[in-house]
């Protein structure tokens, strides 16, 4: 049977009298629904809360408690949407010019199959690519710049039509390159294999869409990707399960990782900084979910915060 539709006034009702949640401000708590929204606050953010047993919030949790993981996870988007940005922006200029300085600016080379990846099981995911770009660089008139390479020159170079493209697209970009330009733009980060940033940058785009469309994304996890292997886990003492390291690898703290190779020194300390203030801050204001609850659920060791110390 589906869900029938409740009011916020109803929703309120059932969240107290069944699902056993202590609501001191009905009031409050129908202006907070109004404007997030029941699937987005309860549904998004029960589950650290409720028991899975009896689907009836364990004892004593508040709609406050709910409201203020919702809100750390929210500022935990805006922060990690910032840094998945600096990545994707740096990302889109290597390959532009990596490509275009094999095979120049015209856009004709970009839009033709011969000058990317001979694989056959890449044949068809060419012929969608490059559909794509034709549509941005010949087509596409919600960019000014676009329409004026169009116009004055007829003809938008790839350094254009890259920053008019998504993340996921970007990414794809890459895996399709040949081998020659997927080494020019993997050799700016000398730890990093070009196969490594391939998974890096397939995983990195889940992760951007999580923060992108509103999603809870503090306890994300991949499932039909994963984070490369690294030394640092091996370093910070990971544990296995069989031969998988079972944190850092589909998880927020695999995203972690992935900044620390993909982002500058600096700026990666700086994330490091926000992130762990963020979750103090979390911590020291709200007590129904404990620091080392809120590290597990987050795929985060114990020693997370000791990153910087190892050398990749």
């Amino acid at each position: 049977m589906s869900k029938p539709y409740l009011s916020v006034v109803q929703q309120i009702r059932n969240l107290k009298d069944v699902k056993g949640l202590i609501i001191n401000n009905e009031s409050f708590a129908e202006e907070v629904l109004t404007d997030i929204g029941y699937f987005s606050l309860i549904g998004g953010y029960k589950s650290s809360f409720i028991n899975p047993m009896t689907r009836k919030y364990d004892l004593p949790t508040t709609f406050e408690d709910i409201l203020a993981l919702y809100e750390f996870d929210e500022v935990l988007r805006e922060l990690t949407f910032s840094f998945l940005t600096k990545i994707e922006q740096k990302i889109q200029q290597l390959i532009s010019d990596s490509f275009c300085s094999s095979y120049g600016e015209k856009q004709q080379y970009y839009l033709t199959a011969n000058t990317y990846s001979s694989a056959k099981k890449h044949a068809a995911q060419i012929v969608k690519l490059i559909s794509i770009l034709d549509g941005i660089a010949n087509k596409n008139t919600d960019h000014d710049y676009l329409v004026h390479y169009r116009k004055a020159y007829n003809n938008v170079p790839l350094w254009a039509t890259t920053h008019a493209m998504t993340f996921g697209q970007i990414s794809n970009m890459y895996s399709l390159l040949q081998s020659k330009e997927q080494s020019k733009v993997s050799k700016v980060y000398p730890r990093i294999t070009e196969k490594d940033l391939e998974q890096y940058l397939s995983a990195l785009t889940l992760f951007r869409n999580t923060c992108a469309h509103e999603e809870r994304l503090f306890n994300f996890h991949l499932r039909k990707r994963s984070f490369p292997d690294t030394i640092l886990h091996k370093k910070m003492g990971i544990p296995k399960k069989g031969n998988q390291y079972i944190m850092g690898k589909t998880d927020y703290f695999g995203l972690v990782i992935a900044f620390r190779y993909l982002l500058r020194e600096k700026e990666f300390l700086t994330f490091k900084k926000k992130l762990k203030n963020l979750i103090d801050t979390y911590c020291s204001k709200n007590h129904r979910i404990s620091r080392n609850d809120l590290l597990i659920q987050m795929g985060f060791p114990a020693n997370w915060e000791k990153i910087t110390r190892y050398s990749m």
